[in-house]
Parts: C-alpha cells; sequence; structure tokens
C-alpha cells in the first residue's frame, strides 16, 4: 500500500507538469512525500509510509533468505535481495525526509552526484555504463514481463471477479509498461553519461520524466506515461490485497 501511494503521488505530479501546472514540484519519490506532508496529518501519514516501506523490505528480505510460495531459484532470491535494499534505502530516505523536516536531496541531484562519485574513481566510466546497462535490462524485463502477464501468476485471481481481475490486468500491464519504461530511460541517461564522461547527463526519476516531453509527442508522451504510473499505483493498492504470500 505504502507503494501504491507514493506511484499515486508520482503519478499525479507527472501529469501536472505535462499540462504545465507543475509548480516546481518534483516528479519523484521526495515530491511525492512533500505531497503527504502538506496534507492534514501528513506527517502521520509519512511515518506510516516509513513503516510500509520498512515492512516491504523485511518481506523482500525473508523470501530472499527463506523462499516464497515460488520456486526457490538463485536468481529469485538475489532479485529479491536487490528489492529489500532499494526498500531499505526508501524507508530510509522518508524516515529522514520525516525526521529532518523534509531536508533531503532530489532524485535528480543523488543522480549526478552518484554519477560524479563513481566518474571520479579509476573505472569509473565502466562502472556507470555498466549500472545503466543493468538499468536499461531491468526496464525492459519490467516491461516484457508485464505484456506477457506474468503478474498475475503472483496474484490469487480465483478470489477476484472477472471485471475485477479485467481491471487489475489492465492496470497491472499498462502500469508495469510505464514503469519499465521509466527505468529504461533512466539508464539510457547514465549511459550517454559514461560515454560522454558527464555526470550532467545522468538524470533522476524528475528529469527522466520530463525528457519524455522532448519527444516528438510533446507532453503527450509524458502524460501516457503518468497515466501508467497512476494505474500502477492502483495496480500495487490490488497486489496488496490479492498477492500470494
Amino acid at each position: 500500500m505504502a507503494r501504491g501511494v507514493v506511484y499515486l503521488l508520482v503519478g499525479y505530479l507527472a501529469l501536472k507538469i505535462a499540462f504545465g501546472q507543475g509548480g516546481g514540484k518534483e516528479a519523484d519519490r521526495q515530491g511525492a512525500l512533500q505531497q503527504v506532508v502538506e496534507q492534514p496529518f501528513g506527517w502521520v501519514a509519512l511515518w506510516l509510509l516509513v513503516v510500509g516501506f520498512a515492512c516491504m523490505a523485511i518481506w523482500r528480505a525473508s523470501v530472499a533468505v527463506f523462499g516464497g510460495w515460488e520456486r526457490k531459484k538463485v536468481g529469485s532470491r538475489i532479485l529479491n535481495g536487490g528489492r529489500a535494499a532499494f526498500y531499505a534505502v526508501a524507508c530510509w530516505g522518508a524516515a529522514v525526509f520525516a525526521a529532518g523536516a523534509g531536508a533531503s536531496s532530489s532524485s535528480d541531484t543523488k543522480s549526478r552526484d552518484w554519477t560524479a562519485t563513481f566518474l571520479g574513481k579509476p573505472g569509473g566510466r565502466f562502472l556507470v555504463g555498466a549500472a545503466g546497462l543493468v538499468v536499461i535490462g531491468i526496464g525492459i524485463g519490467i516491461a516484457v514481463r508485464a505484456a506477457l502477464r506474468k503478474f498475475l501468476r503472483k496474484l490469487d485471481t480465483a478470489a477476484m471477479g472477472p471485471r475485477t481481475r479485467t481491471t487489475v490486468t489492465v492496470s497491472g500491464v499498462a502500469g508495469n509498461v510505464a514503469r519499465g519504461t521509466v527505468f529504461a530511460a533512466a539508464g539510457v541517461f547514465a549511459l550517454i553519461a559514461a560515454v560522454r564522461f558527464d555526470p550532467g547527463q545522468a538524470k533522476g526519476v524528475d528529469d527522466t520524466l520530463r525528457s519524455f516531453t522532448s519527444t516528438p509527442a510533446g507532453p503527450w508522451l509524458l502524460a501516457l506515461v503518468a497515466l501508467g504510473l497512476l494505474l500502477f499505483g492502483g495496480f500495487s493498492f490490488a497486489a496488496a490485497r490479492w498477492r500470494r504470500l
């Protein structure tokens, strides 16, 4: 549910940017947390998100160590370990934001800083390039698995009605394709930063989303991706209800 809240807010902010109403807010996790804080009882909701991300990290780590209902393949364990680390970082970032009155860098600033740090090390260009390729691969993998509807294997679809299953399937496909597109695009920018030896080319979620407006499709592509992220937020709530644990 915590993941769903963040994706709904990121999609909402991206949609506002697409139609020129962004108001200078970042369309990333930082911007989503800021949106939460601005609401009534926002700080309470923010700490609930921290707890949610912590639980997500613990769950993914337990699956990585002990295995879940799925086949206990080494690749699956490694993937879940990576997801556990990702949500642990998300939890820490949200906790720092909550405890420090929002004093935290945007995803764009962090991406450029991390890229600059690695480019300054021996062999750093190859490390950044390899990381970019990995992120591109992850993005493509997410989109392909979504198109093949493999996410349905992890849901108790027998407990859904026909209309509910159709809604969950559509939101899962569209949402994961949009999410995979953002991952792949961010990976491309990291690869460009490595090739050009320029950390300024690296982009976080916000700048990656904004870059879609520079395509021939203009802001409509960003609007389409934003709609997909909104659908993924809704799909996350469905996963919270019907996920096989």
